[in-house]
């Protein structure tokens, strides 16, 4: 199974961090990430890739979000 890629907004802070914001699904959905739990240097456990994991709370639900070199996804 691939991995899901998405559309992320994300705010940019005067550090340089991104925080992610809003996950847009391509069928236009939106649903805003209540709260970042976690964010840390890791590759995705199914997909291998290097980049920055954001693990979040989104409706209730944790969510495991990377970003990789500006391209973001998550595992299924």
């Amino acid at each position: 199974m691939p991995k899901i890629e998405i559309t992320i907004l994300v705010q940019h802070e005067k550090d340089g961090r991104a925080l992610p914001k809003t996950i847009i699904w391509d069928d236009g959905r939106k649903f805003d990430i209540d709260r970042i739990l976690d964010i840390r240097r890791a590759a995705s456990t199914k997909y291998g890739g290097v980049g920055i994991r954001y693990i979040c709370r989104v409706c209730g639900r944790e969510l495991r979000i990377f970003d990789e070199e500006g391209k973001w996804f998550i595992e299924k």
